[in-house]
Parts: structure tokens; C-alpha cells; sequence
């Protein structure tokens, strides 16, 4: 099971798909990734938790992602 840290409130989040995933047949209950990388229109990538996302407007710059990251420090 391998685990991430958003860029924006530093939660580890499930990340689906690691080699912890294809070893763990016997369990029935898989856990779910906890997030995205999303890659901006200038470039720039950022791997954030569903929670950071959905603080997100639509069409996000890294301003934005900046001032959810922000909004998490307090």
C-alpha cells in the first residue's frame, strides 16, 4: 500500500496502483487513492488530496493551489 503527501495540507493520502496493491490479493477490501496529480496549464504539477481539490476553482493556477496550501497552514 503505498501512501503520498498532498502539496497543499501535507495529508498522507492511499495512493492505488504500487506494487503493495498487486501483493495484497487476499484482501477484499481495497482502499481507495486518495487523490490526484494534476498538471496545470503552465506546467506545473501538484499531487493533492480530494479534500484540496474540491477547495479548487475550476481552471486552477498555481496561485490557487498556493492559496488552498494557505489555507491549510492556519
Amino acid at each position: 500500500m503505498a501512501k503520498r503527501t498532498c502539496d497543499a495540507c501535507g495529508k498522507r493520502v492511499h495512493v492505488s496502483g504500487g506494487v503493495g496493491d498487486f501483493w495484497d490479493f487476499g484482501s477484499l477490501e481495497k482502499e481507495a487513492t486518495g487523490g490526484l496529480v494534476l498538471e496545470l496549464e503552465d506546467g506545473s504539477e501538484f499531487f493533492l488530496c480530494y479534500d484540496c481539490i474540491e477547495d479548487l476553482p475550476e481552471n486552477p493556477t498555481r496561485e490557487d493551489v498556493e492559496a488552498v496550501a494557505e489555507s491549510h497552514e492556519t
